[in-house]
């Protein structure tokens, strides 16, 4: 019996993985966008500056995660989305904010996972 594969056998980087990887990188500076105007209104909003030292680490590593998923290394893969989630939490949390850059960043992570990340595992570090 023949063997089928409905993966690409190639590591190469196709449009489609691009194209996916930079839409998550735009939400995700989008999300540090609103973490900076926050900040530029901390004094007026009452926000303690121990909040931003937290939320721009988590930036920072999101951002991080991301470049190792292109990459093709697993750590970011596993990291992205708990950090995701973990940014979303802590502005619900803290600053009563629903983020919809978060909320769209994680349904990107979902499509790019099954279009981009799952073809491509075997390659993954």
């Amino acid at each position: 019996m023949e063997e089928y594969s409905y993966f690409d056998e190639s590591p190469k980087k196709g449009w489609g993985f691009i194209l996916a990887f930079a839409s998550l990188m735009l939400f995700t500076i989008m999300g540090l966008g609103i973490d900076v105007d926050e900040y530029l209104q901390h004094e007026y909003l009452n926000i303690p500056r121990w909040y931003f030292y937290v939320i721009f680490s988590i930036d920072l590593l999101m951002m991080i995660s991301l470049v190792l998923m292109f990459f093709y290394r697993k750590p970011g893969i596993f990291a992205f989305p708990v950090l995701l989630v973990l940014h979303f939490f802590m502005h619900n949390y803290y600053l009563s904010t629903f983020l919809y850059t978060d909320v769209t960043n994680l349904f990107l992570f979902t499509g790019f996972g099954m279009l981009a990340i799952i073809p491509k595992w075997k390659f993954f570090k």
